[in-house]
């Protein structure tokens, strides 16, 4: 036996391993144990098959507060699986011990065939009880036995050698350390790193004591955050800018059409909200030609957060100062009624399908678990609860779950990226989240982790097929529904209207003039 288990192997494990290994292995099988304590081995080595029985304890932690620690377990297991199948056994391997030396109350129905170094089973046991251990040391006492059984279970049904419960071990704990020590430099990496560039500065008018000025407050953006009134502060340092506080029923448009009709038209356009409320405003400047002055007073305010505005005195004092850059925008563009189009000028990103429902979703519990636990959440909540849509896009028909377009490219390549880093790219940043084999499955776990993740999830058995996300870059994009209307969203707002017969978006570099301050 000795003599031709490891013929397979490129590197070959040195002589006293192989013997103490069938040493062991004699031991294991002499011992007499009963058949309820054989069934128990089996069953237990069989639960940890393909990571089940870490997914389900997952389940658990999440529902008992812990999302941090089981998404640190599931990670570590993610990535000593994919050492321990694709580089261990390929690189050591080796046979697995022989049927006839095993009791048959042992063996497992189904023997495995892949090679024998390392234990895959014990490598992901090991690695998820010892990453959720570096989230909840607590958590991670209370599974070291669960981890350690898995690991004897390999021994008792005659599956693995005990150098490859070892290996497998070895590579499960390294691999729980390596992604903690990974994650702490990148958060360093991060903290430390120079702030995001973004478009080149340009002059924009000074208006005196604001005159010229037609600004636009929305008081119900961000409501009970405690943002700030801009009202004070604007009667403070520009008084003669002209403010109107937005009523429920008023129209955006109207107003600054009003206001461009009179006799002093404004010089400059201004408002303060969310979002939602400044992708309306900069569309009528847009429309105009005038430069646009946002004040941030919405939940999160990510376009303002680009534009390096992160207050509202920020943002008064480069209006002050004259100082702005020249971004870029998106048209967005649906057939209305009578053969007309209806156009929107989109700030951020724009979506179809499930995405804008998983975004919502995911911010519910960010506060209480952070993003990326939130992500795991919403993606099985809402992939559990939708089906997936069937689109035309640039014309070729595919089944989806939703269409991501971001204005200039974001950050990370997932369906659900958080980052914007520029704003004078010159394209769209589309991400496809596909419907394709297993997609309820597949799709949670492309929303919730990313492109990476699902690039490894791809080449496992149970799970194999085509990237979920499909991710490019361009200056256009049409998007067609085929069946049911999936409805779109844009900046943070989901639209009441339907294009039934589809929409398009185009890049329109530096189209709109926003004021911000030279040094972000």
């Amino acid at each position: 036996m000795s003599a031709s288990r490891r013929r397979r192997s490129l590197f070959a494990l040195p002589g006293t391993v192989v013997r103490a290994d069938e040493a062991v292995a004699r031991r294991i099988n002499h011992r007499t144990t009963g058949p309820r304590a054989d069934g128990f081995w089996r069953l237990l080595s069989g639960a940890a098959d393909h990571g089940k029985l870490w997914f389900a304890v997952a389940a658990v932690l999440v529902a008992l507060g812990k999302p941090k620690a089981a998404l640190r377990g599931v990670a570590s297991l993610g990535l000593a699986s994919l050492v321990a199948n694709v580089v261990g056994k390929t690189l050591v391997g080796g046979d697995r011990p022989a049927l006839t030396s095993i009791p048959v109350s042992r063996r497992l129905d189904r023997s495995p065939t892949s090679p024998s170094f390392p234990s895959g089973h014990t490598a992901s046991a090991v690695a998820f009880a010892a990453g959720v251990a570096l989230e909840s040391p607590s958590a991670g006492a209370a599974l070291a036995p669960l981890a350690a059984g898995v690991g004897y279970s390999r021994l008792h049904t005659g599956a693995h050698w005990f150098s490859d419960v070892a290996g497998g071990a070895a590579i499960g704990a390294g691999a729980a350390l390596l992604l903690k020590t990974a994650t702490r430099l990148l958060r360093s990496a991060r903290r430390s790193a120079a702030p995001a560039p973004t478009a080149e500065t340009i002059d924009l008018p000074v208006l005196p004591r604001g005159a010229g000025a037609f600004i636009v407050v929305n008081p119900s953006s961000g409501a009970g955050l405690g943002r700030p009134d801009p009202r004070p502060l604007l009667a403070e340092r520009f008084p003669e800018a002209r403010v109107h506080e937005l009523q429920e029923g008023d129209d955006i448009a109207a107003l600054v059409q009003e206001q461009l009709d009179s006799a002093e038209p404004p010089r400059v356009l201004g408002i303060s909200g969310g979002d939602g409320t400044v992708s309306a405003m900069a569309h009528e400047a847009r429309l105009a030609g005038l430069p646009l002055l946002v004040l941030p007073g919405g939940t999160f305010n990510h376009f303002a957060k680009a534009a390096a505005l992160e207050s509202i005195e920020t943002a008064l004092d480069a209006f002050e100062a004259g100082s702005g850059r020249r971004v870029d925008v998106a048209e967005l563009r649906f057939p209305a009624g009578g053969g007309d189009a209806v156009t929107r000028t989109v700030l951020n990103t724009a979506s179809v399908g499930l995405y804008p429902a998983f975004v919502a979703e995911r911010e519910k519990y960010e506060g209480r678990w952070g993003k990326p636990a939130a992500a795991v959440i919403a993606a099985i909540r809402v992939v559990r609860s939708t089906s997936p849509i069937e689109v035309e896009i640039d014309g070729r028909t595919r089944s989806i779950w939703s269409v991501f377009v971001g204005i200039d490219r974001y950050y990370p390549v997932a369906v659900a990226p958080i980052e914007r880093r520029r704003l004078d790219d010159g394209l769209l940043d589309v991400r496809i989240l596909s419907a394709g084999p297993k997609p309820k499955t597949r799709g949670a776990v492309a929303l919730a982790f990313g492109g990476r993740t699902d690039a490894f999830v791809a080449r496992l058995p149970f799970l194999q097929g085509p990237p979920a996300i499909d991710a490019f870059t361009g200056d256009g994009l049409s998007v067609r529904a085929c069946d049911v209307d999936p409805g779109y969203a844009h900046d943070g707002e989901a639209s009441v209207e339907t294009p039934g017969e589809g929409l398009e978006l185009r890049i329109l570099p530096a189209a709109l003039e926003v004021y911000s301050p030279r040094e972000p």
